[in-house]
């Protein structure tokens, strides 16, 4: 059994000293450029003859033959990170199918704090400038190896987008905040299961989310953003009319169970 003692920062503030000067100036989420390093946060990427580096081997070999199960089925759905698609792979989380045209205002609060944590994100890939799972190992993926040859592995993308996703729903419905962070790490588990990210890929995913998201929570903006969508969410929960999300049941028994490495040779 793959272990899931993910760091789930609850919050983390750092101010880069040194770095080039801040500025007012957005660059479309809620923080500003130079006002947050998620780099110095992160443990470093595992390197060759680290323990850390040899687990992921073993769990990317030992999980390719997820690949052709339902559990391999579900990584595939969540390779698509469109707006919709979060929408939809949250919605049995949250209690009520959420779409971008029902919920735009929680689509837009998402979208820019995504950014945020996205760009922090990427500065860590190119930091770290690790490897994805299939170039160092042989082995099938559920996405295509050409769409993720130009980009690195660690932290994980997805995740971060993800966590991203769940931590603000489970703010805006904390009635529903069990369900939502066990889809938010099921979705990040995703990424090993579909052989497109290291387990430490993923594990940093999350933690780099929520630091991020720490910084991005104090934004007076954000909490004004926050608001409106909260109103708009419990409309939306309360109107007897909206269209309720389909294959629940199939999909908590399915993320409910911890990733488990078929033996060898099955």
């Amino acid at each position: 059994m793959i272990s899931r003692k993910f760091a789930y920062v609850a919050a983390a503030m750092l101010i880069v000293g040194g770095a080039a000067a801040f500025s007012d100036k957005p660059y479309g989420g809620y923080l500003t450029p130079g006002e947050f390093e998620v780099t110095s946060i992160l443990p470093p990427a595992p390197q060759p003859g680290d323990a850390r580096y040899e687990s992921d081997r073993a769990i990317f070999r030992g999980t390719r033959a997820l690949l052709g199960t339902p559990r391999g089925a579900l990584a595939t759905s969540d390779v698509d990170t469109s707006p919709a698609a979060l929408m939809r792979d949250f919605s049995c989380a949250a209690g009520v199918a959420l779409t971008p045209e029902n919920a735009p205002k929680l689509a837009q609060l998402v979208k820019r704090a995504g950014t945020d944590t996205g760009a922090q994100t990427n500065m860590a890939k190119d930091s770290f400038k690790r490897l994805r799972p299939f170039k160092i190992d042989e082995g099938e993926t559920c996405q295509s190896k050409a769409e993720l040859a130009d980009s690195y592995d660690y932290p994980s993308g997805h995740t971060t987008r993800g966590w991203t996703w769940a931590m603000i729903l489970a703010e805006l419905a904390p009635d529903r905040a069990q369900a939502i962070f066990t889809r938010g790490r099921a979705y990040g588990e995703s990424r090993f299961v579909c052989g497109a990210h290291n387990q430490s890929a993923v594990e940093a995913g999350f933690i780099s989310a929520s630091t991020t998201m720490a910084l991005v929570r104090t934004k007076p903006a954000f909490k004004a953003d926050l608001e409106e969508a909260r109103g708009e969410l419990v409309a939306l929960r309360a109107d007897p009319s909206a269209p309720k999300p389909q294959g629940c049941e199939a999909e908590a028994g399915l993320i409910a169970m911890p990733v488990v490495i078929p033996p060898a040779g099955h």
